[in-house]
């Protein structure tokens, strides 16, 4: 019997859904170059100076989201078969946007007149608190979409990392020994490679971006941004002053390390720091939640903190004990006296882990400098602290 005659052309791999996001501009002119945008999903990018390649290109399939474009070029590519989403006019944020927000985004503005209160983050806070008890079904659509955005994004950036979380109160000064520690610990776990993640605030928060960013210098450029920062402890009274020093810290030693900060408008009242690299902002508190925590897949440290913290132990908790999300990842928590006696959430994680999967990957450390080697150590090998 015969057979085809095998092809000497090598296999191609199969296109994902990342191959088919368009992001920028130079992902479009490459795309419209083959000649088709046929199945591309074409985010946030303005098109208004490519009309005559969107009256050219095959677009059966495309979908473009909030790309500005000419009208007639807009026309065009709807009668060929895309859908196409405009871009909202007046908001504060782009619904659509294909990348995370950078702290020089979010606090465009911080040195003018007004200070923080014109800067995107404070207008996206103030649309937010205007539209989300309206019941207005399309604000609520565009938060959402925003949101999904984000989280693609946020994956994009973390594919193929080892991503440790840092979880801590907000109230935590500037000027004290605890944020020069969480400072501390930042730096050293990024220096072992991995990536810092935080909720992306003020206090612990922000100390352990900070860390992360302090990283590639050498150790007396952590000591002289701690005093820097001192001048101005917390973001109250003034955000303006507070992020204003963290400025000043990132204009004279620029280029640091890179980490992740994923904050929420939920919380207007606490700003986004300024030294997570990469910010994930997010209006739904819960999808941010949930989000760092699944994606701290190489564990997360709990450094003394609240409510707050004291539900983000438990939320961890959970996939751990069922083990939903695959092998547990280590969790440790910092300080005995906070997690013993002040709130005692170690002996109920202990008692919760009891003969579980999860028993060989919790710890109890009595300080920041333990608690690096402490998620190391757990989460390569099974012998319990």
């Amino acid at each position: 019997m015969p057979t085809s005659p095998q092809s000497s052309e090598p296999a191609q791999p199969p296109v994902t859904t990342a191959d088919r996001e368009i992001e920028t501009l130079a992902e479009f002119d490459e795309a419209a170059a083959r000649g088709t945008l046929a199945g591309h999903r074409v985010q946030a990018v303005d098109l208004t100076d490519r009309t005559e390649e969107l009256l050219a290109v095959e677009t059966a399939g495309a979908i473009f989201l909030g790309c500005p474009m000419d009208p007639a070029a807009a026309a065009r590519v709807r009668a060929r078969g895309a859908l196409v989403f405009p871009p909202v006019p007046g908001l504060p944020f782009d619904p659509y946007r294909g990348h995370l927000y950078s702290p020089d985004e979010l606090f465009d503005g911080l040195s003018g007149e007004d200070g923080y209160e014109a800067t995107p983050d404070a207008r996206a806070y103030d649309w937010f608190q205007r539209t989300k008890a309206d019941g207005d079904v399309f604000a609520s659509m565009l938060r959402a979409v925003h949101d999904d955005s984000v989280s693609d994004a946020l994956d994009e950036r973390l594919a193929g990392a080892r991503v440790v979380g840092v979880m801590g109160g907000h109230a935590m000064a500037r000027g004290t020994d605890a944020y020069a520690g969480a400072a501390r610990l930042g730096r050293s776990l990024a220096r072992s490679g991995l990536t810092v993640a935080t909720g992306g605030g003020p206090g612990a928060m922000e100390a352990a971006n900070l860390g992360a960013y302090a990283a590639p210098f050498a150790d007396p450029m952590l000591d002289e941004a701690l005093q820097l920062l001192a001048k101005s402890p917390s973001f109250t009274p003034s955000v303006t002053d507070w992020a204003g020093a963290a400025f000043e810290v990132r204009g004279r030693w620029p280029g640091g390390g890179d980490s992740i900060g994923i904050p929420t408008w939920f919380y207007g009242h606490e700003p986004p720091n300024a030294f997570a690299q990469h910010l994930a902002k997010y209006f739904a508190n819960a999808t941010r939640e949930d989000g760092l925590l699944a994606r701290s897949n190489a564990g997360v440290i709990f450094l003394p903190g609240a409510a707050g913290t004291v539900q983000e132990i438990f939320d961890n908790a959970t996939p751990n004990y069922y083990e939903s999300r695959g092998e547990p990842t280590p969790m440790v928590l910092v300080d005995r006296a906070h997690w013993t006696e002040r709130l005692p959430a170690w002996p109920l994680l202990r008692s919760l882990a009891r003969e579980r999967g999860m028993e060989s990957r919790i710890a109890l450390v009595d300080s920041v400098e333990e608690a690096a080697d402490a998620v190391r150590r757990l989460g390569s090998s099974p012998g319990q602290d």
